[in-house]
């Protein structure tokens, strides 16, 4: 099929860097000052202090916050290990910290940070007590875990091919110690495996589960400090991942039965269920002091539950607004837990055997969280989240994914308050392909049943136009297909869109960076059944001329996961049709995002779009 905007795929074609600069400026007389009037208002909100991450070890917490205008690395209450502004005058250059780990004894830290919000960046590793960087790994690599003499990590592979000579995209486990680095698993796995390690919390089993796509999962055990000797100890054609290792016995959370989730104890030969499936999924699970603290994920809400290691339930927490709670670290006595919701930027609770509030950053205000359902067009009851202010004037902003098994719970988003104090409101919509409901309901938005995704939006934003609202669609990545194909499909169900760093050309996906790796989930173009139900949605093979709303096209040209090829052929055919449709290009930020004021003035500019689309 021939492909008029091809070209659009080379980001040096100075067509494209000059298109870019055009619509760029374009855009920007589209929202006139409106962006930098509500700039300080949206960082004011983004600039509120956000737990990222924390680490449990003998010296005390080391957790990752999101500040005002820079990321740190601190001791809990204590002093500052890193900060991403002096990193920044180190490299002359915008810094987004991405992720670290720390060995159990607080001797060593990991952490990994990129240019512009790039997915590919550098991990380096620090000894905390002289602040001496003793590796700087390129590409930044994930999953280091500390041993007594050195170190795991993955690489995943991007460009070339693995030393075993298996073309990128692809992923290998590494050890290193003094005497270098060594492959140590991987070999011969393809495109669209994922490896993931973790240690027991007695710091003796390796926890090592062989994902393929977000579908199947295999883990392997064995003596941490010796791989060789690690064996497959289960396997299942559904997502499942290892808990800990208590007492010899593995532990696993896996989406066997009805893909709600359950939780199985694995001795040898023998498999016993130790937490069954209930009527709602089970997200998470991990061990300490001899209980097991299990998420479940109620109509997109999480709750605590408390059992015994034998499975008899002892207790249930809930909250007092709907909202999310993950596990950050358990050290086998205690564990660290994050709560954030729409109002709440994050809460800190610690477990041990019961919860206790650390610390947390909330928002004043007078805030309505309200929940409802649509039907879609096959009469699935689709869940969503509404969130109202003090006035509502009959304006609603709705975020959707539905895709790769991820759940949309509730979060804080920094550009929605003051949209909310504005008299508008923020809705989220929970659709099939995410794991909301299980692993059925994500099999039920994947490869063929995809349209299912698009038709459960429509549901939603058809309840709120019924209810006389007017509708700003917006969706980011996966999402951003989910905002443009339903709108080639249904533009009349929306009053405005918003389509963010998207995957779009359904056909040329697989070829595009780190592409291939989607295919398990959308299917494969190159086979020609997969093909056509691909072809049937492809938003960019689907744009015909009609009534289309507004439309902010945005993307980075720093993301090296989602190539911005996709938003920039879409910006060019929606135009060719006579859209109202315009292009924003961030040149420092990535799809893992930017630094703060990046994100903050991207997020402003959104804002300013959705309040002079609406009116």
């Amino acid at each position: 099929m021939e492909d008029p905007y091809i070209w659009m795929e080379n980001l040096s074609d100075e067509r494209v860097l000059r298109l870019i600069d055009e619509e760029n400026r374009r855009f920007r007389d589209f929202i006139g000052n409106l962006g930098d009037e509500l700039f300080p208002e949206v960082w004011e909100y983004s600039s509120l202090p956000a737990l990222q991450g924390a680490k449990l070890t003998e010296k005390g917490v080391i957790a990752m916050y999101k500040e005002r205008d820079r990321q740190v690395i601190r001791w809990l209450g204590g002093d500052t290990i890193i900060d991403s502004k002096e990193l920044e005058r180190e490299l002359n250059d915008e810094v987004l910290l991405q992720g670290f780990t720390a060995d159990k004894r607080g001797r060593f830290l990991a952490y990994s940070f990129s240019i512009g919000g790039a997915d590919e960046g550098i991990t380096r590793i620090v000894n905390l007590e002289t602040g001496e960087i003793l590796e700087e790994l390129r590409p930044s690599v994930w999953d280091v875990t500390f041993l007594e003499n050195g170190y795991y990590f993955s690489r995943f592979y991007r460009h070339g091919e693995t030393p075993d000579g298996v073309k990128a995209p692809a992923v290998r486990l590494f050890f290193k110690d003094e005497n270098g680095e060594r492959m140590v698993f991987g070999e011969g796995l393809g495109s669209g495996y994922f490896l993931s390690l973790g240690k027991s919390t007695d710091g003796k089993t390796a926890m090592l589960t062989v994902t393929f796509g977000w579908n199947r999962a295999d883990i392997y055990t064995g003596p941490i400090d010796a791989p060789e000797l690690w064996k497959k100890v289960y396997s299942a054609e559904v997502p499942a991942e290892a808990v800990d290792v208590i007492s010899g016995k593995l532990y696993v959370l896996t989406r066997e039965g009805k893909g709600l989730g359950k939780v199985i104890a694995i001795d040898g030969k023998s498999v016993t269920e130790v937490i069954p499936e209930g009527e709602f999924p089970l997200e998470w699970a991990v061990i300490t002091g001899n209980k097991i603290l299990a998420g479940r994920l109620v109509h997109a809400n999480h709750r605590l539950e408390v059992y015994s290691v034998d499975g008899e339930k002892l207790d249930e927490v809930t909250f007092d607004l709907p909202g999310s709670v993950h596990p950050l670290d358990t050290d086998g006595k205690r564990a660290l837990l994050r709560y954030e919701s729409f109002t709440v930027p994050y809460r800190l609770y610690e477990f041990e055997g019961e919860l206790k509030l650390v610390e947390k950053q909330e928002v004043e205000g007078n805030f309505r969280v309200g929940e409802d359902f649509a039907v879609s067009k096959d009469g699935t009851r689709i869940h969503y989240f509404h969130v109202k202010g003090e006035k509502d004037d009959r304006k609603v902003w709705v975020f959707g994914y539905g895709g790769f098994n991820i759940s949309l719970t509730p979060r804080f988003f920094p550009q929605v308050i003051p949209f909310i104090k504005r008299g508008g409101s923020f809705a989220v919509a929970n659709l099939r392909g995410g794991s909301e409901y299980g692993e059925e309901w994500h099999r039920a938005g994947m490869r063929e049943k995809k349209q299912n995704v698009f038709d459960d939006f429509v549901a939603v934003l058809s309840k709120l136009k019924g209810e006389g609202y007017k509708v700003a669609a917006w969706g980011r990545s996966n999402g951003g297909l989910l905002v443009s194909a339903t709108l080639t499909q249904r533009p009349d169900v929306m009053d405005a869109a918003l389509i963010g760093y998207p995957v779009i050309d359904m056909l040329r996906f697989h070829k595009l960076y780190i592409g291939s790796v989607w295919v398990p989930e959308y299917g494969n173009p190159d086979d020609p059944d997969d093909r056509e139900f691909l072809l049937k949605y492809s938003p960019y093979h689907n744009v015909k001329p009609k009534k289309y709303p507004p439309t902010l096209i945005y993307t980075g040209l720093y993301d090296d996961r989602v190539h911005p090829a996709h938003a920039l052929k879409f910006f060019m055919k929606m135009k060719e049709a006579g859209a109202p449709v315009y292009l924003r290009v961030e040149t420092k930020s990535g799809h893992m995002g930017a630094s703060p004021e990046t994100r903050a003035r991207e997020l402003a500019d959104l804002l300013a779009f959705v309040v002079k689309s609406l009116g």
